[in-house]
């Protein structure tokens, strides 16, 4: 069996508060983070991404639990010999110095040669697109190009594992979409290890080969980005990542992997997909995503109705937003139920009666595969 490149077991951190209390910012954490995997660690301010981050790093110790890195107990092993670096999101580049003097700093530390510092600074900085700048200083690059030196400052030290605390966070969005690409390609291309933190969804979808969603400590789901997506594990998760619609409702039957909601306040119900978490006559929340309703007409409702299973309801028009690549609709399914709906706008046209408006009765349509049923908690 391979041995894991980065490994919490039980990992637990407790700090005190103000008041005295203690408060578990990590809350017996278990995960396996594989060889030449791009792991992100996602969730809100708080949930303890940043401090599991520290802890692999060595500026933190787990007060329970272990960490281990490629088959080797961290223990107490302070932050310099670990087979790991850290990008930060403020870069701290020193600015006296140019961009082959920051990249080379660690090497010097250790006394490496000044033939292969010079051999291992240049590579590096091919790596990450920057040949030829070596003798800027950080106030003439952009700030895309600084953070690119300093992933090329961790990465010329040769590191098992590279620790990113979100990184792109001081760029604006278009520069930050850019990075996002490019520092898939460069974990691609070095092959090394990339552990990151982050609390945008759509950064974490773009990039990860696996995701740890996590909230007040726990990690509450680990997996690929389209099994978060698309098979959420309970509330939060299907919240936390993308939009959804969340009806209450109570289950009725179970018939394999499906089951049929009543809900609340209605007689309307629902077949969906649920994980083997659910009983009978437990209070749960049925979720659709947005993008995953269809909207029908009365006679293409009636074929749906006559050759499938489909969770089909009338419905007005309460509200549309048009936003050009597709319409945000909110719609009134009968008993004040409202569910919002993303319809693509596939057709050019600027004919007003092309696009749904309020007080337009037309029907919804869901695929049983396309509903979950999740338990009533987070």
């Amino acid at each position: 069996m391979s041995v894991s490149a980065v490994a919490l077991n039980d990992v637990v951190k407790r700090f005190t508060d103000p008041g005295g209390d203690s408060v578990e910012a990590v809350d017996h954490v278990t995960m396996e983070i594989k060889h030449g995997e791009f792991f992100s660690l996602l969730g809100p301010s708080g949930c303890g991404k940043t401090t599991s981050l520290r802890m692999i790093a060595g500026f933190e110790w787990p007060s329970s639990g272990t960490i281990t890195i490629a088959g080797k107990l961290m223990g107490r092993t302070p932050a310099f010999q670990r087979p790991v670096n850290t990008v930060f999101q403020n870069y701290a580049l020193f600015q006296h110095m140019t961009i082959f003097q920051n990249v080379a700093f660690g090497l010097e530390m250790d006394r490496t040669p000044k033939a292969e510092i010079k051999q291992r600074v240049e590579a590096a900085l091919e790596m990450v697109q920057l040949t030829g700048m070596g003798n800027r200083k950080p106030r003439q690059l952009s700030g895309g190009q600084q953070q690119r030196v300093a992933l090329a400052r961790a990465l010329v030290k040769r590191p098992a594992v590279l620790l990113l605390d979100e990184p792109l966070g001081a760029l604006d969005q278009k520069l930050r979409k850019e990075m996002q690409l490019e520092l898939k390609g460069l974990q691609e291309r070095v092959g090394i290890t990339f552990i990151y933190v982050t609390h945008d969804q759509e950064e974490a979808l773009t990039m990860s080969d696996r995701i740890a969603v996590m909230n007040k400590g726990k990690a509450l789901q680990i997996g690929a980005p389209v099994e978060i997506y698309e098979r959420p594990a309970n509330r939060f998760v299907a919240d936390f990542i993308g939009e959804t619609n969340f009806l209450a409702g109570e289950v009725q039957s179970i018939d394999g992997n499906l089951a049929k909601v009543t809900l609340e306040h209605t007689q309307q119900e629902f077949v969906g997909l649920h994980q083997n978490n659910i009983h009978l006559g437990q209070k749960v929340v049925v979720s659709v995503r947005p993008e995953k309703i269809e909207l029908l007409d009365e006679a293409d409702q009636k074929n749906s109705l006559a050759h499938s299973h489909r969770n089909i309801f009338p419905g007005q028009v309460l509200k549309t937003t048009y936003i050009g690549s597709d319409s945000r609709i909110v719609i009134e399914i009968g008993h004040g139920v409202e569910m919002r709906i993303w319809y693509q706008n596939n057709v050019s046209t600027l004919d007003p009666h092309e696009f749904y408006i309020p007080g337009e009765n037309l029907w919804v349509s869901m695929q049983p595969e396309n509903v979950l049923i999740l338990p009533d908690e987070e």
